[in-house]
């Protein structure tokens, strides 16, 4: 009997709609990838601040324990395509990659084009067909998939891969429009959050904003429970809405419905130093600087800009001269150094989140394969589906595992 080449139509040329066309095609399918913009991977591109983590360089044990939402539906997907196998794809399709703290994997190049561009290469070295056109639709019958239609016109498949991203960074084209057609085809959706996202303040923090800071801990305190739900050294930015950087989009992914009042944001400038040292250190500093106005002895301590925000939250006049202070004065100073409270407002809109939370139900979906449970022929991959992880890699690689995945199923029609 002869072999029947099965028609595959994916909706979404990403990190997730790339591999699996490069899988699909690899397993004999005759491939078509439909991209709404004029170039594939837009927000691939600008992943990392442009630099593209694609990975991260752990097993997969560890690699489930960053993920945030349903770690188990991933464990098919995350074998089936290992972040070893992330690794050997992109230097056997010419790029080299480099491993940074937090085993965060990068190109040598910190170039993110290099990883679009080797998907792409490497999707239409298969022989992939790239159709630019936008999708409206997925035509089924019978709780079976029969095609794709666009704005142009209809294509027939024999099974159709919807890996449109999420609703965050809507203009590199994540604006949702999977969501609403699997809605169309009876799938169940989970409500949508931003995930990895910066934090509105309370207070207005204009004045410092551009303020970077590199080796300090954040902690969140839910202040319904007293609990603190998230502690981490690294760096974070104040902006004019509050609070943004790598730990604080790491902290929201900790903070579920979110209200303003609930979360208390604590910033510890100097976690090297207890409070005892500390003391000890201004002190030695500002026998240094006898003489000086207390807004001039702080340089050595903190960023000049947040140097004024600074000392009107320590309430010390910044015209007292530095061997006046008192060691209840000192005292509050250690305090804010030690533990800024600053409250949280709200979640950044969606449209600013690194990924979204929530999407196509896990339950909806057969792990193994990625296939509709509803709708035969019908595979989902990347950030469409509800699963998000932590920053650091996790989530690409969670586009590249599912995307191969749905690819190799869809290509052998189970």
């Amino acid at each position: 009997m002869d072999y029947e080449q099965r028609k595959v139509g994916i909706i979404g040329a990403g990190a997730a709609g790339m591999m699996a066309a490069i899988y699909a095609s690899q397993n004999g399918a005759d491939v078509t990838i439909f991209e709404k913009n004029d170039k594939v991977g837009k927000k691939l591109a600008i992943t990392g601040k442009g630099r593209c983590n694609v990975t991260n360089d752990c097993d997969s044990n560890e690699f489930l324990k960053n993920v945030i939402s349903n770690p188990k539906f991933l464990y098919a997907s995350i074998n089936y395509f290992s972040t070893e196998d992330t690794k050997s794809f992109f230097e056997n399709a010419g790029v080299a990659l480099k491993t940074e703290r937090g085993r965060r994997v990068f190109p040598v190049s910190d170039k993110a084009g290099d990883i679009v561009s080797a998907l792409k290469r490497t999707m239409l070295d298969y022989g992939a067909k790239l159709v630019n056109e936008r999708v409206i639709g997925i035509n089924t019958e019978n709780g079976t998939v029969k095609g794709i239609k666009t704005e142009k016109s209809s294509y027939n498949f024999d099974a159709v891969i919807l890996a449109t991203g999420g609703a965050s960074y809507p203009q590199t084209g994540s604006d949702g429009d999977g969501y609403k057609f699997a809605k169309k085809c009876g799938i169940e959706v989970t409500p949508l959050i931003p995930s990895l996202v910066p934090l509105a303040t309370v207070e207005n923090l204009t004045e410092i904003m551009g303020v970077s800071l590199k080796n300090v801990t954040l902690k969140i305190k839910n202040n319904d429970t007293g609990k603190i739900v998230f502690e981490e050294l690294g760096e974070m930015l104040f902006t004019h809405f509050g609070l943004s950087g790598p730990l604080v989009l790491s902290a929201s992914c900790h903070m579920s419905n979110m209200r303003e009042g609930k979360y208390t944001a604590i910033i510890d400038f100097k976690p090297a130093l207890d409070i005892k040292t500390l003391d000890k250190r201004i002190l030695s500093d500002f026998s240094k600087q006898q003489n000086k106005d207390f807004s001039n002895a702080l340089g050595g301590l903190l960023p000049s800009k947040i140097i004024p925000f600074m000392i009107r939250k320590s309430g010390i006049s910044p015209y007292e001269k530095v061997n006046n202070i008192t060691k209840e004065q000192r005292a509050k100073l250690v305090e804010i150094l030690k533990g800024l409270s600053l409250d949280i407002k709200a979640f950044r809109p969606i449209k600013e989140a690194i990924v979204t939370s929530g999407g196509i139900k896990v339950s909806e979906i057969n792990p193994s394969t990625m296939e509709s449970k509803k709708i035969k022929g019908l595979y989902f991959a990347g950030e469409v589906i509800d699963v998000d992880a932590y920053t650091g890699g996790y989530n690409l690689q969670i586009a590249f595992s599912t995307g191969a995945l749905a690819g190799t199923h869809a290509a052998w029609g189970d």
